[in-house]
């Protein structure tokens, strides 16, 4: 029963971080309905973000968020502008075959410039914190990793604070519903689209700040938490924001129980089968309402 317990708890802590990255992915089909391929390698850019921050400017992983954040932002930003924009508006399509293939070609553009400039190495950061636990009733329980599930929900309560109480996260969340309508009423769905995209790529940087202290840094490292967060989209719902944090939440203690009962590889089995049943069944998720 112990170790069911712990290997739960240990899925529920690194969840939390699935789910933020799940989240930023949301963030963009909910509102372009476009499926970002590029979404992990802004992950991998914001992890040598922080990596190098903490190599060359001594600043705590924990920090450099400050910092990530707007980067990732602007460089988010700047790529729906400058090159998603244009095909949105030479296509007139929704969801131009287009714009998949050119997130795709980012990825791999992104991959390869960290794989030329940085080589093949795995690089860690080493903090006090790194490997500091705590037991509560024989639980072990990482205390990075639960720093993460806490920066992972706060940023999540936030996020839903500015989108249900600003003027622009309603913009954003009309134009997700119905750009027509949105435009109608006044909204900007091109400067729209463009924060979104700059805000989902923003959240890498958290994301990064959470898994450097506990996790390599590598040119592929985005490919697996990719993966796992079509997964927890899919699991909870495209464009439900519960959705990914119930996904995050579920694809971690799966991982963590399968891990420990039967071994790490057919962890990712469950989860692929898991996929395909969700497709299957609910194809719009936990959480999530068919779009008409």
């Amino acid at each position: 029963m112990l170790t069911f317990l712990q290997a739960t708890v240990s899925g529920l802590l690194i969840g939390g971080t699935y789910a933020l990255i799940a989240l930023g992915l949301n963030i963009i089909f909910g509102t372009t309905r476009v499926i970002n391929f590029a979404q992990g390698t802004l992950l991998m850019a914001g992890m040598f973000i922080t990596y190098w921050l903490w190599v060359f400017g001594g600043i705590h992983p924990y920090l450099s968020p400050l910092f990530s954040v707007p980067m990732l932002f602007g460089l988010g930003y700047l790529v729906q502008n400058s090159l998603v924009a244009p095909l949105f508006a030479r296509e007139r399509a929704r969801e131009p075959m287009s714009v998949l293939l050119l997130t795709l070609g980012l990825a791999l553009l992104l991959e390869n410039l960290a794989l030329l400039l940085f080589a093949a190495d795995y690089k860690t950061v080493q903090i006090d914190l790194g490997m500091l636990t705590f037991k509560v009733t024989g639980i072990i329980v990482s205390v990075p990793r639960l720093i993460g599930l806490v920066a992972a929900g706060g940023t999540g309560a936030a996020l839903y604070l500015f989108f249900t109480r600003t003027d622009l996260g309603r913009a954003i969340r009309a134009t997700g519903q119905d750009r027509e309508v949105a435009r109608l009423m006044g909204i900007d769905d091109s400067r729209i689209y463009n924060v979104a995209f700059g805000l989902s790529a923003g959240l890498m940087g958290i994301a990064a700040a959470i898994l450097v202290p506990f996790y390599y840094v590598h040119p592929a490292v985005g490919t697996s938490f990719l993966l796992k967060a079509f997964i927890i989209v899919v699991l909870g719902g495209m464009g439900s924001m519960p959705g990914a944090a119930l996904g995050g939440l579920i694809v971690g203690v799966i991982e963590g129980i399968v891990g420990v009962y039967v071994q790490a590889a057919a962890a990712q089995i469950v989860l692929f089968a898991l996929f395909v049943t969700i497709l299957f069944v609910r194809p719009m998720g936990l959480l999530g309402v068919e779009r008409r």
